[in-house]
């Protein structure tokens, strides 16, 4: 569709959130007027009616309720005691690499509430919502199943209980369990399932999929403890073939996906422990977790049917961190046990194998800030046990990260993010800017660019260069 047919579409929908996104204002007391004295200078006439206080004021607190400013961004306490928080936000992303096409027109809304049941007693209940208008818009290049799967969508974020008894704490429900976390990539983030649709391109956080699950942590003096049991799993939203990120980019569009989710009884649980310790100012962690795969492994493909499962996996990892002064050295490592790779065959048709193998995934970064500056570099890597050249990757691929944030003033961020194979030709830079406008307000831009030789991890999406542009108010 030409893009002079698809702008009004953009126009209509900035319009109804922006609608949806602007609170009433509330009345309130309003301030006494004081005179002001205006200074007129010789020779320039003096205004009819003087400008006063209560003028001025009045149109501020119309442009303050507009935008909310100086209202708290989030974590509001209403009379009752319950804490509400969340955010609408509208999202627009533009593929301009051929065919070009929307591929976000997206209206999104997550609402929170937390309360306090006694003094050791607390809950918490959030959810989100979205509208996609862009797959359908562009359904001449979305196949149906992808339409059915992006129009829409809810999830649950979290709905959990916290309860406390001397230096134990207990939650039970659907919430976020964190093990690790690095700049651009899950290594000993084993826990979470994670919305892959966008493939890494949103922020971490709003990709992580809660688990249901029962988990028990120990506060000591410098160690804690944590115990996790995951009776029904959640997994990674993968999308459908024909998607711009599909995890399987092999896959022709129409392909149909059997997947075979586990966790119908007690036997498909997950469950770990983990060890905390800080040791001469090194934050120490050491985990294991016995778990069904959160990504899918494709162990066939017959008749235009792609049959999916979870591999049983068990992965034995660790993590550190140390603030050295002028900067943070930080790590990450995981050991998996039971998870198979896709092989390749070539001659007619798509023939595809599994290799099961052993494998290792780590991460070295440096966080060093400058007054205004923020500079994060990383080394990170896979390396495999067990190796065939049918695997299309090297036994051991490794990889680098650049991060450059700038912050100008209070209101201005610049950021540039830049991963690359050192393998192959492979990489993707992502460039943004955010100008938090008001304290409740946000405004971000940028742009994606993947590059290689289409064989690598961001190359093989090299057809799908995208600027995009996201409001978003808070509360």
């Amino acid at each position: 569709m030409p893009l002079s047919k698809k702008l009004p579409c953009l126009t209509v929908l900035a319009l109804v959130l922006g609608a949806l996104s602007v609170p009433a204002t509330a009345a309130g007391p309003q301030l006494a007027p004081k005179p002001v004295s205006v200074e007129v200078e010789e020779g320039e006439p003096a205004a009819e009616e003087p400008v006063t206080d209560a003028d001025a004021g009045e149109a501020d607190a119309e442009l303050d309720a507009l935008l909310d400013v100086g209202a708290p961004a989030s974590g509001a306490e209403g009379a009752d005691g319950l804490k509400w928080n969340g955010y609408t936000e509208l999202g627009a992303a533009y593929t301009y690499r051929d065919p070009e096409r929307w591929s976000r027109l997206r209206a999104r809304g997550e609402l929170g509430v937390a309360g306090q049941l006694a003094p050791r007693a607390r809950w918490k209940l959030s959810a989100r919502a979205e509208a996609d208008g862009a797959f359908d818009l562009e359904d001449e290049h979305y196949p149906a199943a992808v339409r059915r799967d992006r129009r829409t969508d809810f999830v649950l974020r979290e709905a959990y209980v916290d309860l406390g008894d001397g230096d134990w704490e207990f939650r039970a429900g659907r919430q976020q369990i964190v093990w690790g976390e690095m700049v651009g990539f899950f290594f000993a983030d084993v826990v979470s399932a994670r919305d892959m649709r966008d493939f890494l391109q949103p922020e971490l956080e709003g990709m992580r999929i809660g688990q249901w699950a029962l988990r028990a942590e120990h506060f000591g003096a410098e160690t804690h403890l944590e115990f996790l049991w995951v009776p029904k799993p959640s997994f990674d939203e993968i999308g459908e073939p024909g998607d711009d990120f599909f995890v399987f980019p092999w896959l022709p569009a129409g392909t149909v996906l059997d997947e075979d989710r586990p966790g119908k009884d007690l036997d498909g649980s997950n469950w770990g422990a983990r060890v905390s310790r800080l040791v001469d100012g090194w934050d120490l962690s050491a985990f294991y977790y016995r778990s069904y795969d959160v990504s899918p492994t494709l162990y066939a493909l017959n008749q235009g049917v792609a049959r999916l499962r979870h591999d049983r996996i068990g992965q034995l990892g660790g993590t550190f961190s140390k603030d050295l002064g002028s900067f943070v050295l930080k790590g990450e490592a995981v050991h998996t046990h039971g998870r198979s790779l896709n092989t390749f065959s070539s001659g007619p048709g798509l023939s595809i194998g599994l290799l099961p193998t052993d494998m290792v995934d780590y991460a070295l970064g440096v966080d060093v800030p400058a007054g205004d500056w923020r500079f994060n570099v990383q080394y990170y890597g896979r390396w495999l046990e067990e190796h065939v050249p049918a695997l299309m990757a090297d036994r051991h691929e490794q990889g680098v990260t650049l991060q450059v944030v700038h912050g100008a003033g209070t209101n201005l961020e610049a950021e540039v993010l830049a991963l690359s194979s050192i393998n192959r030709s492979d990489h993707l830079i992502r460039p943004k800017l955010t100008w938090k406008f008001a304290p409740a307000w946000r405004l971000v831009g940028g742009v994606d660019v993947f590059g290689g030789n289409g064989r690598g991890f961001f190359s093989r999406y090299d057809r799908n260069d995208r600027v995009y542009l996201e409001l978003r108010h808070m509360f």
